[in-house]
């Protein structure tokens, strides 16, 4: 974060750009916490992105669109259940990281409900579990339905699997509302985390990371059976559609769901000041990892429910409750080694290995070095005694080397200036366009011939926006890689052939998990899958820097494969020939090293040419250049009514113009469907022209 500049230096157009990164980075760690249970990064990590975000907003306000993450909740649902809308929204909350925000917190209480020093106003306090968000609605008593959060208005149907779970009553008795929707946290104690794990060593199958996310993989399991065996637990802390009150106080009606049999938490205390607040957070915080279950902080709710209605919300979060997060986790142990991870782009990432140590619960064994500048600049060496930090619940990091303790014979840590893969392919460090700076990361040069990326290579390779082969995923890709039976994306379209002709052995159809359905639908997908575009295919390769838009500049550009790889070829060593990719506006000095780098790989052009044998790349079309709208800048906002957001897009793509997701003084159309809010209101002050679906639909002739 050090490396980006202060938010109040940003120009309005630097602004937009780093509010649609902020946003696409936290949506990506939104899919993989929410939906696949899978965090990629830390909680304190995730915590700076989206407090970054919010202060991009609150200087450029047209920024916070209703899409932006500051105004949604979650992730959409995974499609694996049934969805369920929920009936009142399932909100987030907002975050304090230290006194000074509690205090803030409490003060815009008293602000907002016009109340003086002296005016009493109760808070109740209690552990934050770390878990997974849970619904539970009970009609007369009965229990008829229970879903996950999912994007808090919207969740799964895992109605069976939650009354799996002990402490879920199926009815409830004592004079309950007719409607009633209990919300709470599912969850898993260390030892049943610690159980589960054993067992799944047993049957050699993968461990679970930490208890949330063993908690959310086993209640998101389509066989009921399975999740009845993880022994789940369940707090229950909140509400939902209500036909009747429970009580009048937040206290007052989680005690009510304790005595109509639901688990609560015992440490829920009531206080009416600040100072006591913050003595429960330090009293629950030492008591932490005595627990015998995962907690991230400690939450503060106003206690009468009168003024949270009054408080009301705003976007994602209620303004009458918030989160204390505690600081990361912290331990002391001895770093064994550093090891070399190599990733699909070819980046080299240091890992520490450490002499395991418990950290908030979790056995931590191997830390993120990052890079070797970071390395360097903390002067990491193998033998050092180290401080780890576990901010959330993934890899930990080191924020200290203990130098007093350094023995003798430490080891300083040297780069590699070559892969560590068998071909020894030489590394590089790519100089940064937009710093004008050395990138931190170092990559392996071997693209595709590389061992270590082809696996990764070949994920995205069968990728959604890529060639986007039904049946075909990661786990299947790593199946078949890890059984020598996919090597290279040739070897996709020769698996039907080699498992007919018995070179596969077992035959796919035999092989656990397959069936003779099962492999026909297969190979009819992968069959369908050998005619494709170029701006897919040249996606599907994985070039560094030519993602999605650098692939459809580039196929636009060049129309046909063969006119893009004898340029490819070219520049690599041929100065007018990259010039001619320097030309394509929105192609940049990076992309276009990058492109030469790949193409003069003789690996990499064998891989091509074994592909080539096996698909039909089909031309680009061919992008109007005499159209009304050819050349111009073109935003669309609010809702669309005759065709979808992606489907304006590219219409208005293949018509020459250029699509942007903000306004700015660059932008020649705004259409604006019902609904337009700030982007509307940002066109109009910068004199924009603004038309309406129809209008546009006149102006591009249907």
């Amino acid at each position: 974060m050090s490396a980006l500049k202060d938010v109040e230096d940003l120009s309005a157009d630097e602004a937009a750009t780093e509010h649609d990164r902020l946003a696409r980075e936290i949506r990506t760690h939104d899919r993989a916490y929410y939906q696949h249970d899978a965090p990629k990064i830390s909680d304190a990590a995730y915590d700076a992105l989206r407090q970054r975000l919010e202060a991009v907003e609150a200087r450029f306000p047209e920024l916070a669109t209703e899409d932006s993450p500051s105004r949604t909740v979650g992730a959409a649902p995974s499609g694996k259940f049934g969805e369920v809308r929920h009936a009142r929204p399932m909100l987030s909350l907002g975050n304090a990281f230290n006194d000074e925000d509690v205090a803030d917190f409490v003060q815009r209480v008293r602000r907002f409900l016009g109340l003086s020093d002296d005016d009493p106003v109760a808070f109740t306090a209690e552990p934050k579990i770390d878990g997974l968000s849970a619904s539970l609605r009970y009609e007369k008593g009965v229990l008829v339905l229970g879903a996950t959060r999912g994007d808090g208005e919207t969740g799964e149907n895992v109605t069976a699997n939650l009354k799996t779970i002990e402490g879920i009553p199926h009815r409830i008795e004592g004079g309950v509302p007719d409607v009633l929707e209990v919300r709470g946290e599912v969850y898993m104690s260390h030892a049943d985390f610690a159980a589960l794990n054993d067992r799944q060593r047993e049957i050699g199958k993968p461990e679970y990371k930490n208890p949330r996310n063993a908690a959310a993989g086993s209640l998101r399991q389509i066989d009921a059976t399975v999740t009845a065996s993880r022994a789940l637990k369940f707090f229950a802390y909140a509400w939902g559609e209500l036909s009747g009150p429970l009580a009048d106080t937040q206290y007052d009606a989680v005690q009510r769901l304790g005595a109509l049999g639901f688990d609560i938490n015992p440490d829920m205390v009531r206080s009416d000041n600040v100072d006591d607040l913050l003595e429960t957070y330090r009293g629950i915080e030492k008591k932490r990892a005595d627990l015998g279950y995962d907690i991230d902080g400690v939450v503060y709710k106003v206690d009468r429910l009168d003024f949270q209605e009054r408080l009301g919300q705003v976007s994602r979060a209620p303004r009458w409750a918030i989160a204390h997060k505690f600081p990361a986790e912290r331990a002391t142990t001895r770093l064994n080694d550093i090891e070399i991870q190599v990733g699909r782009t070819g980046a080299l990432t240091p890992v520490a290995k450490l002499e395991p140590v418990t950290v908030g619960g979790v056995v931590v064994s191997n830390a993120t070095l990052h890079n070797e500048d970071e390395i360097a600049r903390k002067d990491i060496r193998i033998g050092d005694t180290v401080v780890i930090q576990r901010a959330g619940d993934v890899i930990p990091q080191i924020v200290e080397v203990l130098k007093e303790k350094r023995p003798a014979d430490a080891v300083r840590f040297e780069p590699l200036s070559v892969c560590p893969c068998p071909l020894k392919t030489p590394t590089a460090r790519e100089m940064n366009e937009r710093t004008g700076k050395m990138d931190a990361v170092r990559r392996c040069t071997g693209e595709l011939a590389c061992p270590f990326q082809k696996k990764e290579h070949l994920k995205h390779f069968v990728s959604r926006q890529a060639f986007d082969i039904e049946g075909l995923g990661t786990k299947q890709i790593e199946a078949f890689f890890e059984d020598g039976e996919i090597g290279e994306p040739a070897d996709i379209f020769t698996l039907a052939a080699r498992n007919a002709e018995g070179q596969l052995t077992p035959p796919l159809q035999e092989r656990e998990g397959w069936g003779e359905t099962s492999v026909r639908n297969l190979f009819a997908a992968i069959e369908e899958r050998r005619t494709i575009g170029l701006a897919r295919f040249l996606n599907a390769l994985g070039i560094r820097h030519v993602g999605e838009g650098t692939a459809r500049l580039l196929a636009r550009a060049y129309s046909s494969w063969d006119a893009f790889k004898a340029a490819a070829m070219a520049a690599s060593g041929d100065g007018e020939a990259r010039d001619s990719l320097l030309a394509i506006d929105g192609v940049g000095e990076t992309a276009t090293d990058a492109i030469g780098r790949y193409f003069a790989e003789p690996h990499n052009l064998e891989l091509l040419q074994h592909l080539e044998d096996q698909i039909t790349i089909e031309d680009a079309e061919v992008v109007a250049n005499d159209s009304r709208v050819a050349g111009k800048t073109i935003v669309f906002t609010g809702s669309l009514e005759r065709m979808t957001r992606d489907e304006a897009k590219a219409r208005a793509q293949s018509l020459g113009a250029k699509v942007s997701g903000s306004v700015s003084g660059k932008t020649d159309i705004l259409v604006a469907g019902p609904g337009a809010g700030s982007k509307l209101k940002k066109a109009t002050e910068l004199g924009v022209q603004t038309l309406s679906e129809d209008e546009w639909f006149e102006l591009i002739g249907g």
